[in-house]
């Protein structure tokens, strides 16, 4: 059972938790709306992805030394993967809010045409999910909170 014993997961593991189940008081405390759908949905504040990459890296070179390979190799996956939840999965988001709005003005114009036989297949289109990324400030909680977390976790381990 030496799963078990591997810190760097369990910390990353716990971030991930912690980043999610955060996002519903914060969103409370923020808007008054209370979502505990929150802790299933990707993007909000903190960025999970940003929690889990930094308690890795925190949690190896805690165990391994900040000179080892191990670390050197998931602090530049972590900064990767940061910079691709601001980045790109961000933009994704942004393009999907543009074409939403492109399907509902499509919908205007699919309703004012009365007779047009494939009408109920465009009515029945899903809207595209528009919260993927994450802004910078998301990211850099995502990134503290993943550091918190694996430095608690280890003075408990």
């Amino acid at each position: 059972m030496d799963l078990f014993q591997n810190f760097p997961l369990w910390a990353a593991l716990a971030a991930i938790i912690f980043a999610q189940v955060i996002k519903i008081p914060i969103r409370l405390a923020v808007t008054r709306e209370f979502k505990p759908n929150l802790a299933f949905s990707t993007g909000g504040m903190p960025s999970s992805h940003s929690a889990a990459v930094t308690a890795l890296s925190t949690g190896v070179g805690i165990m391994e030394g900040v000179t080892s390979t191990h670390f050197a190799i998931a602090c530049v996956f972590s900064i990767i993967i940061m910079f691709d939840a601001s980045g790109v999965r961000r933009q994704a988001g942004e393009q999907a809010v543009v074409l939403n709005q492109l399907i509902k003005d499509f919908q205007y114009f699919v309703d004012g045409a009365k007779d047009w036989n494939r009408k109920q297949e465009y009515e029945k289109r899903e809207e595209l999910k528009e919260l993927l990324g994450h802004q910078p400030i998301e990211v850099f909680f995502g990134g503290v909170s993943g550091i918190c977390v694996a430095f608690l976790l280890y003075g408990l381990y």
